[in-house]
């Protein structure tokens, strides 16, 4: 089955991208926010598209 890149419901530190590109990868969130904040000028910006634009996990197990 095709793994969905989505929020995670579990390992979030403010909305859950991190932790959801993290568990898509399968690396730790740790390295991903810290690749996030050595890139801020540019992750910002994804940061915010992707948490307007990822469906949230949790929500998809209440259907």
């Amino acid at each position: 089955m095709l793994k969905k890149l989505r929020k995670s419901s579990g390992d979030r530190a403010i909305v859950g991208v991190c932790g959801g590109i993290a568990e898509f990868f399968g690396i730790s969130s740790f390295v991903v926010r810290l690749i996030f904040l050595l890139t801020i000028s540019v992750s910002l910006w994804v940061y915010l598209v992707l948490s307007w634009a990822l469906d949230d996990s949790y929500l998809l197990r209440q259907k």
